[in-house]
């Protein structure tokens, strides 16, 4: 910026622009002339010429000029305009060790449909990243979506992931560490992918639409056998200087070293098919009363305490959000909010994700909507649309 100069109208077109574009965007349906020029502090001539190349790059539309309710004024009818949300899309998709899914969206976050399928936790990571790219372009195919209109893709995937998309470590699937997974779907999609750690996502899809709307400092626990956390700080997600913030599934290494398949095994031999359905019915059985079920439920517990005490103890976060395949079991929330109560110096909210299952595909999509919006509304980007 100290290369501008003040004065300079290329300069003042492209704040203009971002100005205009983004005061459109949040009017939606539709603004009219005079209250865009009201609410920019822009004279009207120059919303005008604004409009004018904002509707030539596809970004603006016209609208009919009824008024809001579907009234109309005497006289002369007034101009109005709205954002083209439909001219790109943003896509969302959740690489996970046994479900691949994908949400689509247009360039204001309205969602245009997903769709999912299950993968084997043994699969190849060529077979987990074929399967990933068929759900994607199934979705898309679905929508008509047409070349040049997939605007940006995230990607939300177990693991440690560097800035660039490489999958640094994953123990959760097997052949994903080292995996340039950013790189060879931006091949697949030839637009820009964004790769995220799976719970970071998540905790960004609940901020954006589910449980954690309006809190700025929240922990997301992925309650799995193997946990993982994302939290925002400030309403700004923490990767850690590495991107290996969060994964508390490391934590039982200190002092509690049960294996994963022993820990809600009901037997003392380790849990087979170590998978949701059997997990349930583990938490079905102590719910019923089952002593040797209710005992696995409470180790389980435990170490979820154990997990989510260390980052609340350090954070202090207003809300802890359990999400994963353990948010719909009873009995695990209300537990971890009685316990944290023992063990933290200040208690935070605890709730159940409001998104479920759809929380991993959904932060990705708001990964990619923001990168999006970035460039929609960043000063440099706009002379060049």
């Amino acid at each position: 910026m100290a290369g501008l100069l003040g004065g300079d109208p290329s300069l003042l077109r492209r704040i203009n622009s971002a100005v205009v574009l983004r005061a459109l965007r949040d009017a939606e349906p539709s603004c009219s002339l005079t209250d865009l020029a009201r609410v920019t502090g822009l004279s009207r001539p120059t919303v005008e010429g604004v409009l004018d190349g904002l509707a030539r790059a596809g970004l603006v539309a016209e609208t009919d000029a009824a008024e809001p309710g579907g009234a109309r004024r005497l006289g002369r009818p007034a101009r109005r305009f709205r954002f083209r949300g439909e001219s790109g899309v943003v896509l969302g998709v959740e690489v996970g060790p046994r479900r691949l899914s994908a949400v689509l969206a247009d360039l204001t976050g309205r969602r245009l449909g997903s769709l999912a399928r299950e993968v084997s936790v043994r699969a190849t990571a060529e077979e987990r990243l074929a399967g990933a790219l068929e759900v994607a372009g199934g979705l898309l195919r679905e929508h008509a979506v047409e070349p040049g209109m997939l605007r940006a893709v995230g990607v939300g995937s177990p693991g440690i992931v560097g800035a660039e998309g490489t999958v640094r470590l994953c123990t959760a699937l097997p052949g994903w560490t080292g995996l340039r997974l950013g790189e060879l779907l931006r091949a697949e999609f030839g637009c820009q992918v964004l790769v995220e750690n799976d719970a970071n996502a998540a905790v960004l899809a609940e901020r954006w639409s589910g449980a954690a709307v309006g809190a700025d400092d929240v922990v997301m626990v992925l309650a799995g056998l193997s946990p993982g956390a994302g939290s925002l700080i400030g309403g700004r997600l923490h990767r850690g200087h590495g991107g290996a913030a969060g994964e508390i599934g490391a934590l039982h290494l200190l002092g509690r070293q049960v294996e994963p398949e022993r820990l809600l095994s009901t037997s003392g031999e380790p849990l087979d098919p170590l998978d949701e359905q059997a997990v349930a019915a583990v938490f079905a059985r102590a719910a019923e009363g089952d002593a040797g079920a209710t005992r696995a439920v409470e180790r389980f517990v435990e170490r979820l305490v154990h997990d989510v005490t260390a980052l609340v103890l350090a954070l202090d976060p207003e809300l802890v959000v359990i999400g994963g395949w353990a948010a719909g079991l009873d009995g695990v929330v209300e537990p971890l909010r009685r316990e944290l109560a023992r063990y933290c110096l200040r208690t935070p909210r605890v709730v159940a994700s409001a998104l479920g299952g759809a929380a991993v595909a959904t932060g990705a999509l708001r990964l990619a909507l923001d990168r999006v919006e970035e460039e929609l509304f960043a000063v440099e980007e706009v002379s060049s649309r």
